[in-house]
């Protein structure tokens, strides 16, 4: 009978699973609800409207950007970024020039990485948590997680009823029914994702519901072509970029022997 030790490790680990989507889908939607208020008492700054989209570095990217083309910052093609104006205007571009360096020159990559870990953006995400716009840092993929995991003991259930079926011959128990009883778990974890395919609201890493929302209004609001081409950087980042040798500068890979 040890396939049946087989069968309780399939229903541990799919009912394991849907527990977990249930409880992160429970709690998703009580926080949809708590942040339900916040939807159009507000409107998105450019810096949350990147926060919201794609993080810190996105928001460094955009504000990279925006001293690039006011021409206060030169972007190289080659990859290198040079302060023209040393006076930031806000705590971002203070950020950006900090992270740059006293030299006034500095490869891009390290500069992105490092303005996107900078003091000015954790307070902007704090501010953004706080308003219920953006999801606590470690919680914006419980949802997408918890689905991955159902996923995975679909395959985990399968795997060990296949591997059941292969054990010797037992007298008194048919092929046909360790089989049907391997179904079962594998029924219960595609039925989850059935329904969350259908119930469960698309979360993304950053925004919460009330963020994506009020992102979704800022796309239809007209704008400046200067405040359009921004905000589009924002919202789909750097590949928004349409000038070749602005977005050549992001996209930009030394070769391994250079420094």
């Amino acid at each position: 009978m040890f396939w049946v030790l087989l069968l309780l490790l399939a229903w541990g680990f799919a009912g394991t699973a849907c527990t977990r989507l249930c409880l992160a889908a429970v709690r998703a939607a009580a926080a949809d609800g708590r942040d339900a208020p916040t939807d159009g008492a507000r409107d998105l700054t450019l810096y949350e409207a990147a926060f919201l989209s794609g993080g810190p570095a996105r928001v460094a990217d955009v504000t990279l950007v925006s001293m690039a083309r006011q021409r206060r910052l030169l972007l190289a093609h080659t990859g290198w970024a040079t302060v023209v104006d040393p006076r930031g205007r806000d705590e971002m571009e203070r950020s950006v020039i900090g992270a740059i360096g006293p030299e006034g020159q500095s490869r891009l990559a390290p500069v992105r990485a490092r303005a996107a870990g900078a003091e000015a953006v954790r307070r902007l995400a704090d501010g953004l948590v706080r308003a219920g716009l953006a999801v606590p840092e470690g919680t914006g993929t419980t949802v997408g997680s918890a689905v991955r995991q159902v996923r995975a003991s679909v395959l985990v259930a399968a795997a060990l009823g296949v591997t059941a079926l292969l054990l010797p011959v037992q007298t008194g128990t048919p092929r046909l029914l360790v089989g049907l009883w391997f179904t079962l778990p594998v029924i219960l974890a595609l039925s989850c994702l059935a329904i969350a395919r259908f119930e469960v609201h698309p979360y993304s890493r950053w925004a919460s519901p009330a963020g994506q929302r009020l992102l979704s209004a800022l796309a239809g609001k007209p704008a400046g072509d200067e405040r359009s081409f921004l905000t589009s950087v924002a919202v789909r980042g750097v590949r928004a970029i349409g000038e070749p040798e602005l977005r050549a500068a992001f996209t930009h890979r030394d070769q391994p022997w250079r420094e």
